[in-house]
């Protein structure tokens, strides 16, 4: 192989690995494994009947841990009092007093609700992160961060593909 071939391969891998990367990122991949398939869950179906029951890109986020692209949920603007639920078994997962505007572009809570919510560490992308999933269906649902307002301090920034929102009390 002449250099010149060696320069030009060593440059399509990196320009592929790297598009791969930022392709997952922001939901146009997704990771094959989810992250919750070691629990036992309350909800279980199979793979053919979450596809079933679920939208193409419900069935992305929530059973292969994809990402919506940011600012693209109506979620992300609704500011009415009411419960943010799991889109694929309807568990209430946040309410709308703990939803702040993170200025990120997704739904973000500083606190989910009681018992709603299990995490695990994501490792993917080469870095630490905690993933979130609805404790009933082990759906992903997003990551949460420590850089959230107070009392909490957290940000739960969640995909909203992965949730329903009902108006009323919360």
């Amino acid at each position: 192989m002449t250099q010149n071939t060696r320069r030009r391969f060593a440059i399509a891998a990196g320009t592929s690995t790297l598009g791969l990367a930022i392709a997952q990122f922001f939901g146009w991949g997704t990771r094959p494994a989810h992250a919750a398939d070691n629990e036992k869950f309350e909800v279980t179906h199979t793979e053919a009947e979450w596809r079933k029951l679920l939208t193409a890109s419900q069935f992305s986020v929530l059973r292969q841990e994809g990402t919506e692209r940011p600012y693209t949920s109506p979620l992300n603007d609704e500011h009415r009092a009411g419960r943010f639920s799991c889109a694929g078994c309807a568990l209430d997962l946040f309410s709308s007093k703990t939803k702040f505007d993170s200025r990120t572009g997704w739904p973000s809570f500083w606190q989910p609700l009681d018992k709603a919510v299990g995490e695990h560490q994501d490792r993917s992308f080469g870095m630490a992160r905690t993933e979130v999933h609805c404790r009933r269906c082990g759906g992903h649902l997003g990551h949460v961060f420590d850089d959230g307002p107070k009392p909490t301090g957290l940000r739960y920034c969640m995909n909203g593909v992965a949730m329903t929102f009902t108006p009323g009390a919360t």
